[in-house]
């Protein structure tokens, strides 16, 4: 009897969301009293994208979801599966997928599983995870998987605000996918740490060790290289090493660790055989290849070396996927979703018949590098398809820049309406595109109104 498992099971179809209100870095700085650059450069971040009082996790993770079921044209009964990726907590108990639930009742389909995962910007990966593994499994009903990444990264004033962020990505999961799972080469790190993390429930802000999150990832990059190296070789009957992949994407808090990240494999690779790197990275890394595990996260000397070492590949293998993270910031589950966003965007066709390597971290902490084979695709699910509906180009282009003083004006708002209730928002939804999700007003139970902006209207 022919095998009924479904093969190529992964991302059918993407769809991004990000609020169009922004603020630029370069007029942070100024407005901060930072040293010039600090930003744009020590951070390597270009603009920040960030919510008004009308939007929120959960006006974002609407909009994403109706828009990518009305541009594929999927009949809402063919979703069997919805699972959300957040850290933004608007209720302690209620998944945000429940309110996604709302986008269903016309079509009256109640039979979708999935809830909510929550773990620091790991929980996109989680959700997307458990749909990959509920269409390869005897459980499957062959309806399409749905996942949605959504969060607002928002800091308390001062050297970590810059690092904020504001997305929602909706991904369908099903079989045949032009960008599939390579699923047997998989390598994770899971430990406890305190590195990042949100135990006051009254305020959004985060608990924050920015030096300890940063070796944390590090830590957990070269221990998920390592298992995905073994299992590659164990399965292929050859060693991994960055010359086997065309492609590398990295969650991205702030575009410098990107750089460092890589920098890092590239060392990884050099300790595993110097023949996987040239002939003068060789030579300038020979000094480092005795530092301990502590000394090496911590060598300033060691991180410029890696980073000068592999900047030519950095510019072919990574730079395309940094676009979205460097314009909207930090967008903690939909970081890495979006960084793919940014290499599909930028790559497009050239894609195809290439592997791409994937590099999931969250705080606390989780992380997992997995890889993608990418193919053309076939019928509405193509990849030309999902690079010319997502329309990144696009986005970008119809965003609203906010003098910092306005950026400001607003996240004290926000603050002060975080677990608010009995309030009507301004309702002013004239910055926002045709067909967005906002919200309108919490009442005196809590509950929340949501209302989308007519397509009709200008």
């Amino acid at each position: 009897m022919a095998s009924s498992h479904p093969k190529n099971v992964g991302i059918l179809a993407m769809d991004i969301y990000f609020p169009p209100t922004c603020v630029k870095q370069e007029a942070l700085e100024a407005h901060d009293g930072a040293s010039k650059g600090k930003y744009t450069i020590g951070l390597g971040q270009d603009c920040l994208a960030f919510c008004t009082e009308v939007e929120d996790v959960i006006s974002m993770s609407l909009t994403a979801v109706s828009s990518l079921l009305k541009k594929y044209k999927i009949d809402p009964k063919q979703i069997g599966r919805m699972e959300v990726g957040s850290e933004t907590v608007i209720d302690k108990s209620k998944s945000i997928k429940t309110f996604l639930m709302q986008l269903f009742e016309e079509s009256g389909n109640t039979d979708i599983e999935g809830v909510d995962s929550t773990n620091a910007c790991y929980g996109g990966t989680a959700a997307l995870f458990n749909c990959v593994n509920w269409v390869e499994s005897s459980s499957w009903d062959g309806r399409y998987g749905l996942v949605i990444c959504a969060d607002s990264a928002v800091y308390a004033e001062g050297p970590a605000r810059p690092t904020g962020g504001a997305a929602a990505i909706a991904i369908l999961v099903g079989p045949d996918a032009p960008i599939a799972f390579e699923s047997k080469f998989r390598g994770s790190h899971m430990a406890h740490a305190y590195d990042f993390y949100k135990p006051n429930l009254a305020s959004e802000y985060p608990v924050v060790d920015g030096k300890l999150s940063q070796n944390c990832y590090l830590m957990a990059l070269d221990s998920c290289y390592k298992v995905f190296c073994e299992k590659f070789e164990k399965l292929e009957g050859k060693p991994f090493s960055m010359a086997e992949a065309d492609y590398f994407v990295f969650h991205s808090p702030y575009n410098k660790l990107v750089q460092k990240s890589f920098g890092r494999l590239y060392y990884d690779d050099f300790l595993r055989n110097p023949s996987f790197v040239d002939e003068a990275a060789r030579t300038s890394l020979e000094p480092y290849k005795s530092l301990s595990g502590d000394e090496s996260y911590n060598g300033r000397d060691l991180e410029k070396a890696n980073q000068q070492a592999s900047k030519k590949i950095y510019d072919t293998k990574v730079q395309p996927s940094t676009l979205i993270p460097k314009e909207v910031g930090n967008m903690y589950t939909a970081s890495l979703y979006a960084a793919f966003a940014s290499l599909l965007h930028n790559e497009n066709s050239s894609l195809v018949g290439k592997r791409v390597v994937m590099f999931s971290y969250g705080s606390g902490l989780t992380a997992t590098m997995f890889s993608f084979k990418i193919q053309e695709g076939q019928g509405p699910f193509t990849l030309s398809n999902i690079v010319t509906l997502m329309d990144v180009a696009g986005k970008l282009k119809q965003r609203v820049e906010f003098p910092p003083e306005k950026f400001v004006e607003t996240m004290k708002l926000m603050e002060h309406r975080y677990g608010a209730k009995d309030y009507v928002t301004s309702g002013d939804c004239s910055n926002l595109p045709a067909g967005t999700f906002y919200l309108t007003k919490v009442d005196s139970m809590y509950r929340r109104f949501y209302a989308r902006k007519d397509t009709t209207s200008t």
